[in-house]
């Protein structure tokens, strides 16, 4: 079996605060293969950032991750050093971020960017280097990308400017690209842009993407496979379209009701009630059970299991579409 591109085990960070220790992350797992596109969805406070920034060595102090694995290609990265994971970064893992202006230094042309990063990683000449980032930015669909190479950031628009950065992401080919909520900031047409780009490059470079976005829209349309998070889990896991037409877990049931096209020919759109629970205040029991209406005594009292011990696709006790389950395997 083919060794996939990203391995995550059993992956937890922690935050030491004065009210005690927090779990962003706890005991995450999920692989994703050489031209697969894996969607993480979840409310904001669910871990998919934190998750994506354990795995790329960006976690601000004092989060850290403090078990599990990460592994790139079958080797280990959760351990490396500082050094060594900057040498990664760009060369082995690409990352696309939510706002362009935040990825790309004002004062620097987009190609004086596009070539420090080539000669960085990939070790070319100046000249090289250059016909390089030309070749990126045609890729991504800039136009006149040989005279626009010379221009600022603030001189393209917000698709443009999003482009640029996963031309950035993926010029020094990368086996693996996390993107972070990429199309939140544009509008409708250019998120459709955008996501067609990044399922193009997708399929003919075989390139890993962790897709991370609050958007099921998105997720439908780009993703091969989807993991559901909720305050800090897994929920469910597995391919898209199996997902999104017969949930098993109640909170992924819930995010597909409350989306435009579920609740179509109703005056309001269908909700979760409640919020997600704040890290410093998990109730007991399944983080979810004050806000579903399958909730039982033993959902008050036993954490839910995880995806592993429920057939690989939902960590619940009464998985929907399925007998109630008063025991799974431990």
């Amino acid at each position: 079996m083919t060794t996939p591109i990203l391995s995550v085990r059993d992956l937890v960070v922690e935050i030491p605060t004065r009210r005690g220790i927090l779990r962003p992350v706890d005991r995450v797992s999920y692989d994703i293969a050489a031209g697969e596109i894996l969607g993480v969805v979840g409310e904001s406070g669910a871990g998919k950032s934190m998750t994506g920034n354990a795995v790329i060595g960006l976690l601000d102090p004092p989060a850290r991750i403090t078990s599990g694995e990460v592994l790139l290609s079958g080797e280990p990265i959760h351990n490396i050093g500082r050094e060594a994971l900057r040498r990664l970064r760009g060369k082995r893992i690409g990352m696309i971020f939510q706002d362009p202006l935040t990825s790309l230094n004002p004062l620097l042309t987009v190609g004086d960017q596009l070539t420090e990063t080539i000669l960085e990683h990939l070790g070319v000449t100046q000249a090289e280097a250059r016909k390089r980032a030309v070749a990126a930015l045609e890729e991504v669909g800039i136009p006149a990308a040989a005279a626009r190479i010379d221009s600022y950031p603030h001189e393209f628009s917000g698709g443009m400017r999003q482009r640029v950065v996963i031309a950035l992401a993926l010029c020094a080919e990368p086996n693996l690209v996390i993107a972070d909520e990429p199309t939140t900031a544009l509008d409708v047409s250019v998120q459709a842009q955008i996501v067609a780009l990044l399922k193009r490059l997708c399929r003919e470079r075989g390139v890993a993407v962790m897709l991370i976005t609050h958007d099921m829209g998105v997720i439908a349309e780009a993703a091969d496979r989807v993991a559901v998070m909720y305050a800090g889990r897994l929920a469910e896991i597995g391919p898209v379209r199996q997902v999104i037409t017969d949930a098993h877990h109640p909170y992924t049931s819930g995010l597909m009701a409350s989306t435009p096209l579920a609740s179509s020919g109703q005056k309001r759109l269908r909700q979760i009630p409640g919020a997600m629970p704040r890290l410093e205040s998990l109730p007991a029991g399944c983080a979810f059970h004050p806000r579903c209406e399958r909730a039982g005594p033993k959902c008050r009292e036993d954490r839910s299991p995880r995806v592993e011990d429920c057939n690989g696709r939902v960590a619940c006790w009464y998985p929907l579409g399925e007998a109630d389950l008063e025991e799974v395997s431990q």
